[in-house]
């Protein structure tokens, strides 16, 4: 039996391009990655930067913002998503392309590098 947690994404947000300008989304998808011991919000920092710093791997954080956000793009997969941290967990934001390969693999780093379990859940506020 395995206990690895399912990436399956069961809805996606849909983009919107409002006539002002810019984009938006319309529902989200996200995915809490908590660790069963607490984190200081700097360790949690510091693990992000160190998973995103790995080859394949493409990231910018967005600057200006209540808490940290990175938009990484994984070469391999071709999955982009967003990373934040919030309320002592790591956030994955499913975008409209975005595939469960990619956040599979930011979840294996990150296991990878920490070495603390960590707990998955989906939460989606997208109507079927």
């Amino acid at each position: 039996m395995s206990t690895d947690p399912s990436f399956a994404i069961p809805a996606r947000p849909r983009r919107r391009y409002p006539s002002s300008g810019g984009v938006e989304y319309e529902g989200q998808t996200m995915f809490r990655l908590q660790p069963a011991s607490e984190r200081s919000p700097a360790e949690l920092r510091t693990l992000v930067e160190a998973v995103v710093a790995e080859e394949s791997y493409r990231s910018g954080e967005f600057i200006d913002l209540p808490m940290p956000l990175w938009l990484v793009r994984d070469e391999e997969t071709a999955d982009v998503f967003r990373v934040s941290i919030r309320n002592g967990g790591i956030r994955l934001h499913v975008l409209p392309e975005t595939d469960s390969d990619g956040l599979r693999r930011f979840y294996d780093r990150l296991v990878a590098t920490d070495d603390c379990a960590w707990t998955v859940e989906c939460q989606s506020d997208i109507g079927e």
